[in-house]
């Protein structure tokens, strides 16, 4: 199937043309006729996957038909939510890409930078509006953004908005939104808050979902390596030195752990840098475009920042840490493998992250292959154990030719111990009697 076959128009095509696509994958292969039917649309899909072309293209498509061709103020006739900084500008790249000869303006906002530029932009409106939460909520409350007018709804990434906390504030916004509008709702995972959410939010909605819940990417190779975490930054240079690796994203648990494998890679010569929500706006743009540009060859991220990560040539992701939320790790090797192409998954286990492997396997129905040569390996999780057992077995029976040496051994220790008590009573004698009379004349004295 191409583009051309799903009946879009010419000035959508010669943009998508111009941008180098000419088929839809399967998520926008079954999600664009049914936004162009005007349903509402629940779409259960991994990162990757192109969902955000899924939603955006028919979107361009009924607003161009719909079009304000006025001068005056355009109202805000659809509005797209999503959790993270980063996806929203990669959101606002996409549709300004699709809608570049629609006359369409898109705008976005988010937090972490002075509000000032973004309500000067929204004064001459906006067609469609990229948001996240707790600045959309700032600037409605302020009367900068009003959403009377709305006409599409869409909520992205909404398992991660659950993961974020913003909840809340999604319920807050949804009460300002007209009820007549169409509603697209989209999530890698479906977990039952979220599904009750969707329940609540969508009208007899079409579900479309092009793998198996918290399933991983077919074409992404994955491999474990035990390793101790003392040994962990050892082996990350290893493999980044050795391995055919070209650009890289490599997830950590938190802020700090990624600011310290940056500055380790840094001081062996590679160059990386790291991304993560302490970070200012600006530093956060500049790393991703340096990653982008291909002046990084390595990204060290948390989960929540990578989640704007929108790059299709990604060859690898390594986890130095396990995610020890299962579905999480879908989420993480989602970055590589995308748009059709293969990719490989890499991560690292020390003892500890033992268990969040376990129900990473549990959730995903796989037993992820070990590599069993490098050089920082550590033992695997049965040897471990195993070793584990003998040493406790150890310390409760004893072997039986040690307890002869120990029982063979007592008499002459007691005689030793007897030979020796007589001996050292003389000698403590004399001592017990001299450190005795300073006692015995200030008890005089007193």
């Amino acid at each position: 199937m191409t583009f051309q076959e799903l009946n879009l128009s010419e000035p959508l095509l010669r943009a998508l043309k111009a941008e180098g696509y000419t088929t839809p994958t399967p998520i926008q292969q079954q999600a664009i006729p049914v936004v162009l039917q005007k349903r509402d649309l629940l779409g259960c899909a991994q990162t990757g996957t192109g969902k955000t072309a899924a939603f955006a293209i028919p979107m361009l498509q009924l607003l161009d038909a719909e079009k304000w061709e006025g001068k005056g103020y355009k109202h805000i006739r659809a509005l797209v939510l999503t959790p993270t900084r980063e996806l929203a500008v990669q959101i606002h790249e996409s549709f300004n890409a699709y809608g570049k000869h629609t006359g369409l303006k898109c705008d976005v906002i988010f937090g972490g930078v002075s509000q000032q530029s973004q309500v000067m932009s929204l004064r001459g409106g906006a067609d469609i509006l990229v948001a996240t939460p707790g600045r959309l909520l700032d600037l409605m409350n302020q009367g900068h953004v009003y959403l009377s007018h709305l006409q599409f709804f869409v909520l992205d990434e909404a398992d991660r908005m659950l993961d974020m906390g913003f909840i809340r504030d999604i319920h807050k916004i949804i009460r300002e939104l007209p009820e007549d509008r169409q509603t697209l709702f989209f999530s890698a995972t479906m977990p039952p808050e979220i599904a009750k959410l969707a329940n609540n939010l969508l009208r007899d909605p079409v579900r479309v979902e092009v793998t198996p819940v918290s399933s991983t990417v077919e074409k992404i190779e994955q491999f474990i390596y035990f390793v101790d975490r003392n040994n962990k930054s050892p082996l990350l240079v290893h493999l980044l030195n050795t391995g055919n690796i070209a650009r890289t994203v490599i997830f950590t648990r938190t802020k700090h752990g990624a600011d310290k494998i940056a500055k380790y890679l840094k001081q062996s010569d590679i160059r990386a840098d790291a991304l993560h929500g302490d970070k200012s706006q600006e530093q956060r743009q500049r790393a991703l475009y340096n990653f982008k540009s291909g002046k990084l060859k390595v990204l060290v991220a948390t989960d929540i920042a990578a989640r704007g990560i929108d790059i299709d040539d990604i060859s690898h992701v390594i986890n130095y840490d396990l995610p020890n939320v299962p579905e999480t790790y879908v989420h993480r090797i989602g970055r590589t493998g995308r748009a059709g192409n293969a990719g490989i998954a890499l991560s690292f286990c020390d003892r500890e992250e033992r268990v969040f492997l376990r129900d990473i396997n549990k959730l995903t129905n796989q037993s992820i292959p070990a590599v069993e040569e490098h050089p920082f390996k550590a033992s695997s999780p049965q040897q471990g154990d195993q070793r584990q057992q003998s040493q406790n077995q150890q310390r409760r029976n004893p072997s039986q030719g040690q307890r002869r040496n120990n029982n063979n051994n007592r008499p002459q220790q007691q005689q030793a111990g007897q030979q020796q008590k007589p001996r050292q009573q003389q000698q403590q004698r004399p001592q017990l009697q001299k450190s005795q009379q300073p006692q015995q004349q200030q008890a005089v004295r007193a």
